[in-house]
């Protein structure tokens, strides 16, 4: 395997890679910031939710509108002009005196400027890393970064939100993304799109319905978005679980995120890793089932921290997703696969906020991880039936590309 050092080596990786870390820098602030100041405003663990997750829901509308541009748009312009995007958003839900309602309608305004990003930016790191088997480490090296960026963000985010107040989290965090414009600005090279056509909604949508006409590759969709958005919802309810510590909470989950990629990432056989997916996607869950206890803040942290190892779970769909579709569909279909999760994680935030609304923010995180661990369940059931009939993936490959 492609070690991570070697990718560095490779043209526009490092100015991809360093844009990719004030993106998620940014976002990692931002959210928390987002998250305890509605809180404050309002004492609504579902607001509260919603504002750090429920952006991710106008990511279905980007998926059925935009998505097509993830292979039909220069690369380099289109990332400036999303990072400048969010960077504005971002200072204007920092203005004083913001009424609630204003904030989470820039909010969502975000997330449909969100829907196009991740299309672009995987298109872009798949075409970049063209050469066999280096798809994968990059990607995993991408989620390294993540986490570690996250650890970071959430200290500092949680350091400023409780030193000073939430709005300087969010200046600092807009600052950021105009550092990811500028990055990609001077280290990326003009490259022209993938495809060929103007971007149009019809042309998502035909595209689109084409990535779901497979079986195999609706169920890797379906897996790749539905425990993942469910155990997002979990996290969605730390600011209201424990409000002066919420910083903490993420902080372990990112770790515990950063383990799993590294370990999926760089150190299982191939093997073996194909046959990680549901393991990983319950681990994913298992954890937040002790939160109907309650538990003090080190043991909710340490479960946090073992749950999200389960993250490692998508590097092995994705992987999976790669070799189901055809390399002219690639930017799309990481696409579909971001905008997706993306959705789920805001139907999850939103999910489980409604149930803490109703009962506590523990009992529904205890809820949301049981909804995420049935689906794992059902899905894994699916998937060996389509094995049973003889619909193995490199038939599924092969009539795709048709």
């Amino acid at each position: 395997m492609t070690g991570y050092r070697q990718l560095f080596r490779t043209p526009e990786f490092t100015p991809l890679f360093l844009s990719s870390a004030a993106h998620t820098a940014a976002q990692t602030v931002s959210g928390l910031a987002l998250g305890t100041l509605v809180f404050q405003a309002t004492d609504s663990p579902l607001l509260s939710a919603v504002s750090m997750f429920g952006p991710s829901l106008a990511q279905a509308v980007g998926a059925t509108l935009l998505l097509s541009g993830a292979d039909r748009l220069a690369p380099r312009a289109t990332l400036i002009g999303l990072s400048l995007a969010f960077a504005v958003t971002t200072a204007a839900v920092a203005l004083p005196g913001l009424p609630v309602r204003a904030v989470l309608a820039v909010v969502l305004l975000g997330g449909l400027i969100a829907s196009l990003g991740g299309g672009v930016r995987w298109g872009l790191l798949n075409e970049l890393l063209s050469g066999d088997g280096t798809y994968l480490p990059g990607r995993s090296l991408f989620n390294v970064m993540s986490g570690l960026t996250q650890v970071t963000g959430y200290a500092v985010g949680g350091a400023l939100v409780t030193a000073l107040a939430p709005r300087p989290g969010l200046l600092l965090a807009a600052l950021l993304h105009t550092v990811a414009a500028a990055v990609a600005r001077l280290g990326l090279t003009a490259r022209p799109p993938r495809a060929t056509g103007r971007p149009s909604a019809a042309a998502t949508l035909r595209t689109n319905a084409a990535l779901w006409s497979s079986r195999p590759r609706r169920l890797t969709y379906l897996g790749l978005w539905v425990p993942n958005g469910l155990v997002v919802g979990c996290e969605a309810l730390f600011v209201p679980y424990a409000p002066d510590a919420a910083g903490t909470l993420f902080a372990c989950a990112a770790l515990g995120m950063l383990v799993g990629d590294v370990t999926v990432g760089r150190f299982v056989p191939p093997a073996l890793r194909a046959r990680l997916a549901t393991p990983l996607l319950l681990l994913l869950a298992t954890p937040y089932l002790l939160f109907v206890l309650r538990p003090a803040l080190p043991v909710a942290a340490g479960c946090a921290a073992l749950a999200s190892v389960g993250f490692g779970a998508s590097l092995v769909q994705q992987e999976r997703l790669m070799a189901l579709t055809p390399a002219e569909l690639g930017g799309q279909a990481l696409g579909l696969h971001s905008a997706g999760m993306g959705t789920m994680q805001g139907v999850g935030a939103a999910v489980a906020g409604t149930v803490a609304q109703l009962t506590s923010a523990a009992t529904a995180m205890t809820v949301t991880a049981l909804m995420s661990l049935a689906v794992t369940a059902g899905l894994a059931l699916a998937g060996g039936r389509a094995e049973g009939t003889g619909s193995p993936a490199g038939r599924a490959r092969s009539t795709t590309r048709g």
